[in-house]
């Protein structure tokens, strides 16, 4: 029996130690280790888009009447003069002819009353009539020439209105749905449009930031026109999640906060010769911010506790927990570091999360 027992017993010291060498083992396990440098790195966020085209203008007509032709088709491109609609023609072509009558009517009522002046005229520069006879004939003169003057101006005004009878486009671009059909009544004070008109060449996407945002390319640029000259071009992701083939640029900014929202609205150009952007359309602006001589770690080297962020750095060849600072934006995949480390400081590349402090470590590359 004592036999057996010391054989146990051996047994288990062997057990022991060889669990004692394990542990030492683990805790000089090697780990992937980083050291901190600067450098220069693009960060991108993104933010919901409405979409505009650079002109839009709804298309109403100027006289009333009824339409007796439409010369275009939703979705048409249309060049600026283009005739859109044409609204019945007749009674405007009417009351130009009699525009037309009655300035020739003016003109030869101003004819008589200029013979019958110089007739009063040289009656009176022979005595024969006197002073009242003189100034009526001239008054009858000036009041034929008013009527002249206002049978002109109804002739411009009839050769306007048969003009406003073809509704053109007022410039290039793109119709939207029209909502009349021929033969329905129209005027100026119409509810809907005849067809809305949208350049598209170009797009205009329009989006929001933060106020914090806004006060952050302030610091960075001193100026919003600073910013909009300098500032890295944009992305454009569309709704099927695809990357737009061009780039654009943010050409306005607003000047004030929304009260509401507390947000500033931006406005980012793109090119659209291929005419993929629609008016009224949605997508996601990619907004890059660039920062300078920054300290970037990766994600899988931070843990969180308590809405901080962790590193654990390599001090004297053991682990030590640090907070550390981080930006406002990330790419997904990587921190800039504002506050907690600095070039030449080693850090636990990966694995923060399952480390604790005072490990040993074996291996720094």
């Amino acid at each position: 029996m004592r036999g057996i027992f010391i054989i146990v017993l051996m047994s288990a010291v062997v057990i022991l130690s060889g669990c004692s060498k394990q542990k030492k083992k683990e805790d000089k396990k090697a780990y992937k280790t980083l050291t901190i440098t600067t450098g220069s790195v693009l960060l991108k966020s993104e933010y919901s888009a409405k979409f505009t085209g650079k002109e839009i203008v709804e298309v109403r007509p100027q006289v009333s009447g009824t339409i007796t032709r439409k010369c275009i088709n939703e979705g048409d491109k249309v060049r600026k003069g283009q005739p859109l609609f044409i609204i019945d023609q007749v009674p405007y072509d009417a009351a130009l002819k009699q525009a037309e009558a009655n300035v020739k009517m003016s003109e030869a009522k101003l004819a008589t009353a200029k013979l019958s002046l110089e007739s009063t005229e040289g009656l009176q520069s022979n005595q024969i009539i006197g002073d009242y006879q003189v100034k009526m004939s001239r008054n009858n003169y000036l009041e034929a020439e008013a009527a002249l003057a206002q049978a002109r101006a109804q002739l411009v005004n009839a050769r306007n209105n048969l003009s406003y009878t073809v509704v053109k486009s007022p410039l290039d671009g793109t119709a939207g749905m029209i909502p009349y059909h021929v033969g329905a009544l129209v005027n100026s004070s119409i509810a809907e449009p005849l067809v809305t008109v949208s350049d598209d060449k170009e797009i205009y996407a329009y989006f929001s930031v933060t106020e914090s945002q806004a006060m952050d390319i302030l610091e960075q640029y001193g100026t919003m026109e600073k910013y909009m000259a300098q500032a890295p071009e944009v992305e454009l992701k569309l709704n099927n999640g695809k990357m737009y083939s061009y780039k654009g640029r943010i050409n306005a900014v607003s000047g004030i906060v929304d009260e509401e929202t507390g947000a500033v609205t931006m406005r980012a150009v793109f090119p659209n010769e291929g005419r993929l952007l629609r008016n009224g359309g949605n997508g996601t602006v990619v907004l890059p911010t660039k920062l300078d001589s920054c300290v970037v770690i990766p994600q899988t080297a931070t843990y969180e506790l308590q809405d901080r962020v962790f590193v654990y750095k390599v001090v004297d060849g053991v682990t030590a927990s640090t907070p550390v600072e981080v930006y406002r934006l990330n790419n997904g995949t990587e921190y800039v570091v504002q506050q907690g480390l600095k070039p030449g400081d080693v850090i636990i590349a990966e694995g923060a999360g399952l480390l604790k402090d005072g490990i040993e470590v074996k291996n720094r590359k």
